[in-house]
């Protein structure tokens, strides 16, 4: 999956999205804070490839993407939202390819901008990334070329606090960003930056007003952060090989950023730093349970404003959440199954 799959709706309530087979599931808190409803398939019957790309914007709407197979050796992407966690999402709408035809090309990735329409980035197999969004009244607009060189999969797309949009993309010597210049007008390729990079590992975060933070792993195993215009830094050794997920929030009156990963040791890792102060130091707390491998970690804040981290494993389909307790510092409540 690739973007936060767990969700707080516009009103208020979680939700916490899962690749299951052939389709995607939902399921949700039935009043905030309470307890769970069971898995729901999500966009009618539609037979998808195991792939999901997830984005939110201000209105609080999901926007999900996948490939679904079409021909024998074809594929071809489709889009649903869900406009609240409780509600049934819409069916599954076709998008099309990004070259008008032939198989999957990469791992898309959504991004919501200020006025609601969604922008779905997916690598065209040929080196670059291609773009189609949503028009403001409906529908779609011709899919784009962004061009790009030898990009990689795991894209990350990401919204400023400006509502404008942003891409982060792996290449062979480092990232690439591309970035709005005004409201409803494509991204463009603005600058990149030399860095050893691990593909798979990118995570965008908007952290001030007009910047957004990438976060990554580089291959000497570090947790690093970029902010275009300036040069990358490492925040601290990363807890293990998975990939991050971050969220912002108000720990005793100060903006911090809270990362999460599995750590090595298969437990959840923690670390938190002023935001956009990565030199003033971070390091891991591990908490929960050991995980599986292949668990993931994702992190919001709750209709409390409270810090919510969810693991989820797509071997078992076992999720676990724990919420912030209500006293200083970052201490979790009790791990629980949903």
């Amino acid at each position: 999956m690739n973007g936060d799959w767990l969700l707080r709706g516009r009103d208020g309530r979680l939700a916490a999205y899962q690749l299951s087979g052939d389709t995607v599931r939902c399921r949700a808190e039935r009043e905030p804070g309470g307890p769970w409803t069971t898995p729901r398939t999500v966009g009618g019957d539609q037979r998808l490839h195991p792939v999901l790309a997830i984005g939110q914007g201000a209105d609080g709407y999901a926007h999900l993407v996948s490939w679904r197979p079409t021909v024998k050796g074809e594929s071809g992407l489709v889009h649903s939202t869900h406009f609240r966690p409780r509600l049934a999402a819409l069916d599954w709408n076709p998008l099309g390819h990004p070259l008008k035809k032939g198989d999957r090309t990469g791992t898309p990735a959504v991004a919501v901008d200020a006025r609601g329409r969604a922008h779905v980035f997916v690598p065209d197999g040929k080196g670059g990334v291609r773009l189609l969004a949503q028009k403001e009244k409906g529908g779609w607009e011709p899919w784009r070329d962004l061009k790009g060189r030898e990009v990689r999969d795991g894209l990350a797309a990401v919204t400023g606090e400006s509502g404008l949009v942003e891409l982060y993309a792996a290449v062979p010597d480092g990232i690439a960003h591309w970035r709005q210049e005004e409201a409803g007008a494509p991204p463009v390729l603005q600058e990149s930056v030399r860095t050893p990079v691990r593909t798979g590992t990118l995570y965008a975060l908007a952290t001030s007003a007009g910047r957004t933070t990438l976060y990554y792993t580089d291959t000497g195993g570090d947790l690093c952060a970029w902010r275009p215009g300036e040069g990358p830094v490492t925040v601290l050794a990363s807890a293990g090989s998975g990939p991050i997920s971050a969220v912002r929030c108000d720990l005793e009156g100060h903006d911090c950023t809270l990362l999460a990963q599995r750590s090595a040791s298969g437990r959840v890792a923690f670390a938190a730093h002023p935001t956009e102060d990565e030199s003033a130091g971070a390091w891991w707390t591990e908490s929960g349970p050991r995980l599986p491998v292949d668990a993931r970690v994702s992190l919001t804040t709750d209709a409390d404003d409270r810090v919510v981290a969810a693991t989820l494993s797509p071997s078992t389909g076992q999720l676990l959440l724990a919420r912030r307790k209500d006293e200083p510092g970052l201490a979790l409540q009790a791990w629980q199954h949903v």
